[in-house]
């Protein structure tokens, strides 16, 4: 395990100027939690994600 913990997943094919990914991910930061956003390229998908200790997410390898 590389230590990072998904705390949600957006496709990304969403609407023109529509940054939903950015947006959950910066509510997190302003709770507390370092979040930040990634891209899966095998799945097409943004992943908002927090690095090291588990934020009780779905945890990736």
């Amino acid at each position: 395990m590389n230590g990072r913990t998904v705390l949600e997943r957006f496709p990304a094919g969403g609407p023109r100027g529509s940054w939903p990914a950015e947006e959950f991910a910066h509510a997190r930061r302003l709770e507390g939690l370092p979040a930040e956003v990634v891209m899966d390229l095998a799945t097409d998908m943004f992943l908002v994600i927090v690095r090291g200790e588990s934020a009780g997410g779905e945890a990736v390898a």
